[in-house]
């Protein structure tokens, strides 16, 4: 821990792939590629480390492919921190579950139909061959739902898979962190939390929330979870993106986030800015002289105006999504240095309260 203000921490995680300040938020690179995002333009944009998905890639081009590369770092060509999901959040995904056995998940795959089991075992296989920084252990990750009997259930397996996870091979220089499951249930959380506590993972990520329950059910959830997590290991929030979140959630103690939020909104024509977001396929844009924001240094903001970009969105050019992505992703990565800095000086409330209606 380098320093704190009240729950906030400021910290490093130290990767085989260099050290990543935290708080931190990562792209998403599902299928090994951040959408419409070249790699030098995310390093341009100040990004550390992403998330891929290591069931995405088993299942296409294959854990062979990318290990025939040198694994994912050169097959992607990212010289950051990647971490690689499990799979268990493909649970959610239209098409991909067949069922949940004991002994792992039952998948389809969404490309030629064929049926692959992936057990806690299979999983440390997966990313250890693929080499990323960070393996999440498989967890089982279901639909919102205030079914108890359903999520005490999922707890069990979540913790039976993450003993098997972490005993299926000797450990590397790959750091693995398990997944907190439970839903909104504050006490099942409590229990999950507490369980993988006693185990050897290096860090903790808090799974199933946003994904339907209300903000206040999130939030409640997310502090049963963090309450009985380690304090000097790293809290992972999976899928979270909203700055005015991310920042609630940097308050009461995470370190690290991922979401699909920037890219997403980008290639929707949407830009994230101080003032909230702009919707660049307005007519009001069409003479604007201006970059998206001003005093913004990513790509987009240093070469180009929003007329042109308007124009290109008009035009459904491809590059409209590139650029708009790009200056979203630097928007999260521009406030988690804000965020650390006001961390380290004490003033992380004001930025809080900065964005507070932030919408």
């Amino acid at each position: 821990m380098v320093a704190e203000d009240g729950g906030a921490r400021r910290g490093v995680l130290k990767t085989p792939h260099g050290d990543v300040e935290t708080p931190l938020f990562m792209p998403v690179a599902t299928k090994g590629t951040v959408k419409a995002v070249p790699p030098n333009l995310l390093e341009d944009a100040c990004v550390t480390a992403l998330i891929s998905n290591a069931l995405h890639l088993y299942l296409r081009p294959g854990v062979d492919v990318v290990e025939r590369h040198g694994g994912i770092h050169r097959f992607m060509n990212f010289h950051g921190a990647i971490f690689t999901d499990s799979g268990g959040f493909q649970m959610l995904r239209e098409g991909f579950l067949l069922g949940v056995r004991e002994e792992g998940i039952l998948f389809r795959s969404p490309y030629d139909g064929s049926r692959h089991l992936i057990t806690p075992a299979r999983s440390r296989e997966m990313q250890a061959r693929l080499g990323s920084d960070v393996a999440m252990a498989l967890d089982h990750c279901p639909h919102y739902s205030h079914d108890r009997r359903l999520m005490e259930k999922a707890v069990e397996r979540t913790l039976e898979w993450a003993v098997e996870f972490i005993d299926a091979m000797p450990r590397g220089s790959q750091m693995l962190f398990g997944i907190v499951q439970g839903g909104v249930f504050e006490d099942l959380r409590e229990r999950c939390a507490s369980a993988l506590a006693e185990m050897d993972f290096d860090g903790y990520g808090i799974g199933g929330l946003s994904i339907g329950e209300t903000r206040e059910e999130m939030l409640r959830a997310l502090q049963a979870s963090l309450s009985h997590l380690p304090e000097e290991k790293p809290r992972y929030f999976m899928g979270l993106g909203s700055p005015p979140e991310i920042l609630e959630a940097v308050a009461m103690g995470v370190d690290i986030f991922d979401s699909v939020y920037p890219t997403r909104n980008g290639r929707h024509a949407t830009a994230l800015t101080s003032e909230g977001r702009l919707d660049l396929r307005k007519g009001r844009y069409a003479g604007d002289m201006r970059p998206i924001e001003e005093g913004c240094d990513c790509y987009a903001c240093r070469n180009f105006t929003r007329a042109y970009i308007r124009h290109l969105i008009s035009e459904d050019e491809i590059l409209a999504k590139t650029l708009v992505s790009v200056h979203n992703i630097r928007f999260l990565t521009s406030l988690m240095e804000r965020t650390r800095e006001a961390i380290e000086e004490g003033r992380f409330e004001e930025l809080r309260k900065e964005f507070a209606g932030w919408k």
